[in-house]
């Protein structure tokens, strides 16, 4: 099977794909639907209709890669399962192939080379 068709048949080909953002929200924990789209709107900036968020949970969970946990009546929380802890890493580790590869052509690998060897704070940011 190609990448692509792999990347096609978990749904995890995209950053901004509402499965990856899904599964980088509960790789820090169980969480019920309001508390992912929070979480993802706090992390990512992306606001995750109803719709989206929960077709994309289900679609997760018939993959084997969010479990439901104990919950009330009125709210079903979530969490990772092993399989989808291996899915989110292989996903996140393309991303970074390509961000790096990115960066590269940018030359903002020597820029942030640099900077660490120099100590400086990263584009503002502070230790």
């Amino acid at each position: 099977m190609s990448r692509r068709e792999e990347k096609s048949r978990t749904g995890l080909d995209r950053a901004n794909e509402p499965a990856i953002l899904i599964l980088t929200s509960l790789a820090s924990g169980t969480k019920h639907g309001y508390a992912l789209a929070k979480d993802i709107e706090g992390f990512a900036g992306v606001s995750l209709g109803p719709g989206t968020l929960y077709g994309a949970i289900a679609r997760l969970e018939e993959r084997g890669l969010i479990e439901p946990t104990e919950g009330d009546e009125r709210r079903r929380p979530y969490r990772i399962t092993s399989a989808g802890r291996v899915a989110l890493s292989t996903a996140v580790h393309e991303m970074r192939k390509i961000a790096d590869e990115g960066a590269t052509r940018l030359g903002l690998t020597t820029l942030v080379g640099q900077l660490i060897a120099s100590k400086q704070p990263l584009l503002g940011w502070t230790q």
